[in-house]
């Protein structure tokens, strides 16, 4: 505006413009602006198609993504896999702003037209977005609200960034360049294109959320065992019966010559008894295979433990002393129980720490709970046998099972005591239920979730368990108080699955929004979220030292996380269907997983865990586990696994077509 306050022409202000540029010598500056005004004066211009209509145009979003579509694939072999990633968030983008506007019938043929590209890796992902049918939907959906509000973060290597500038450069494509700036942030490193099996977060979703998970996975988690265990005394026995044996081997050569001479021939079996009781105390020379490995230090629970009978405790050790150590070269032998006449009705399973009990909940809302001694077993459920064995478990019949009813919806998880004298279980009704298997009665019904509740858990040491339902929420209860203890709030969707820690002080939990959540128990807040699944987890299971954990999900993946770290240290490929269980070996160093696609799986964690230390500066960096050996079912998918505390693997399922 001038002086005069009369407003200056816009053409007259650019000319003034130029005039000043010319003048101070800006000869670059000046041909940028001059192009610059070309270019407007040009698009402005157009007779037939107007600016506005240009921007409202919904074939905008079919073309350029057909021509980066066409581009992507033409690419390089070596770096097509990187640049397909960013084609699918382009792709679920033009959908969701093709929504936005309005434009439905043109947002359902272009869903419909390149779906076929994306179905292999985003499958369920696809069947969400696919009940969006108006702009309401996408507030409404979680999985759309979530990728409209969180920007995704796509790792892609060096050379296939420079190649996909170089082709928006060329394109000019604006709508498809939009997409990339406001949806999409890159990690560029340099180096080789990193494939998916080798880091499971090449994508993932970045913002409020990823925010969130690195400030929370700051928090201190207090990883180790309780510090008066049945198990840490058990050590201290054995550390105390070493050292006594080296301060004897360190005695005068003479006093031993002496003792030799004296002691004759009956010397060198005393010696061997003691060896020998020493190695049996806690499995076959359990020291040799795990002396590499850092101890698990010794923490103080935060909850008030229930004191152990001195008769229970006596069992524990002697279970204890006559474990089997497993390795690479010694797996475990597996009792598989057999649900057979079940009709699909079975939802859950589980069985008690020695396999004497099994039970079953159904979708009529029965619980049904197996004595094995009483359905005329031969040999003792807690032997560990060198031949597999397979025992059915008949549905129907009178006296084959105990039959307990309470429940007014189907059964959706069920779990023993340590010591097998009581049963939980959890229903769609709402609420979980105490039994008692001595009493063969329900004591007491738990209310407190407003929805389904979908898992239910025991401590490791009884007396506190844990619960998770479709409300979105985990608690922790105790058998005395009919009220929760704790209430864990935070997932995004249902929380599907729980897990207590071995100390006793942590719960882990399982949800529909793909991530696993560490909550404290003393406070209930979050201590570590734990994100890399592309679908639904459904299982969790603790190592024994408490420092790793491992999730599985509906595509079939395993993740094994580092507690500490918060990060992903391997992922398990092998199943090709829903992990409905995993279990670590009582001295871990073996997980098994079990399937919907009628499998058992064995995985070394000893050898590859071995040494290993996670560096921030290499997060692609990851020491695979191995799969020791993987045992198909007689058509029968695997809903329980459960290592005896002498490592005997029991496995539980219901006949069916695989």
């Amino acid at each position: 505006m001038l002086a005069s306050g009369v407003p200056m022409e816009e053409e007259d202000l650019q000319k003034a413009v130029v005039a000043y540029l010319r003048k101070k010598g800006f000869t670059k500056t000046e041909i940028a602006l001059q192009e610059e005004q070309q270019n407007r004066l040009s698009s402005s211009s157009h007779p037939d198609l107007p600016l506005s209509r240009l921007e409202n145009d919904p074939a905008r979003y079919t073309g350029g993504y057909s021509k980066l579509r066409s581009w992507a694939y033409s690419s390089l072999d070596l770096y097509k896999h990187e640049l397909l990633r960013v084609l699918y968030s382009v792709y679920i983008h033009c959908f969701m702003d093709l929504v936005a506007e309005g434009h439905m019938r043109d947002a359902r043929t272009f869903f419909q037209t390149f779906r076929e590209d994306h179905e292999l890796m985003h499958l369920r992902d696809l069947q969400k977005l696919e009940g969006v049918l108006s702009p309401s939907h996408l507030e409404e959906m979680e999985l759309a609200r979530s990728l409209r509000q969180n920007k995704v973060k796509i790792k892609i290597c060096q050379y296939a960034y420079d190649l996909l500038l170089q082709y928006l450069q060329k394109t000019q494509s604006l709508t498809i360049l939009g997409i990339i700036n406001e949806r999409i942030n890159f990690e560029v490193s340099p180096g080789q294109p990193i494939s998916i099996s080798d880091d499971m977060e090449v994508v993932a979703l970045v913002g409020s959320s990823h925010d969130l998970a690195t400030q929370i996975n700051q928090k201190e988690v207090r990883w180790g065992l309780l510090e008066d265990s049945v198990e840490g005394r058990l050590e201290r026995a054995n550390s105390d019966s070493e050292k006594a044996e080296a301060e004897n081997k360190e005695l005068d050569p003479e006093d031993n010559k002496k003792r030799s001479v004296d002691g004759g021939k009956q010397a060198a079996p005393v010696k061997k008894l003691k060896k020998d009781k020493l190695v049996g105390a806690t499995g076959k020379n359990v020291r040799s295979e795990t002396s590499t490995v850092p101890v698990a230090p010794r923490v103080k629970p935060d909850l008030t433990l229930p004191i152990m009978p001195m008769e229970v405790e006596k069992a524990i050790l002697e279970d204890l002393r006559n474990r089997v150590q497993l390795s690479s070269l010694a797996l475990p032998s597996i009792c598989f129980y057999t649900f057979i006449n079940a009709h699909n009705g079975l939802n859950c399973s589980a069985i008690s720490q020695d396999g004497s009990l099994v039970a079953g909940g159904f979708s009529d809302s029965s619980l049904k709970v197996w004595d094995m001694s009483k359905i005329g077993q031969s040999a003792k459920p807690g032997e560990n046998d060198s031949i597999p064995s397979e025992h059915f478990l008949a549905t129907e019949g009178e006296g084959s099972y105990t039959l307990f009813h309470g429940h007014s919806g189907p059964i959706h998880s069920a779990t023993f005591s340590p010591l097998g004298d009581f049963l939980l279980s959890s229903s769609s009704d709402s609420t979980i239920r105490l039994w008692s298997t001595n009493l063969n009665a329900n004591l007491v019904c738990y209310k407190g979730h407003n929805y389904p509740v979908w898992d239910v858990q025991f401590s490791p040491v009884g007396h506190y368990f844990a619960s998770s339902s479709h409300d979105r929420t985990a608690r922790i209860w105790s058998m005395d108080r009919i009220q929760p203890l704790r209430i864990m709030a935070g997932h995004l969707s249902d929380v599907d699955c729980v897990q207590w820690h071995a100390n006793c002080n942590y719960v882990a939990t399982g949800s529909s929004d793909k991530t696993v959540r560490l909550w404290d128990v003393q406070s209930g807040e979050c201590v570590r979220i734990f994100i890399g699944h592309r679908s639904t987890v459904l299982s969790l299971a603790m190592s024994p030292d408490g420092r790793f954990m491992a999730s599985g999900d509906e595509d079939g993946t395993i993740m094994m996380w580092d507690l500490s770290s918060g990060r992903c240290i391997s992922p398990l490929m092998g199943h090709s269907s829903c992990v409905w269980t995993l279990a670590f070996s009582r001295e871990g160093s073996l997980l098994a997983s079990g399937a919907a696609d009628c499998t058992v799986k064995l995985w070394d964690v000893t050898t590859s865990m071995k040494g290993q230390k996670i560096e921030e500066s290499k997060p692609s960096s990851i020491n695979r586990l191995r799969l020791l050996k993987g045992l198909p079912t007689k058509s029968t998918p695997v809903y329980t696994l459960q290592f005896s505390r002498r490592n005997l693997l029991f496995a539980a399922g219901a006949l069916s077509k695989c």
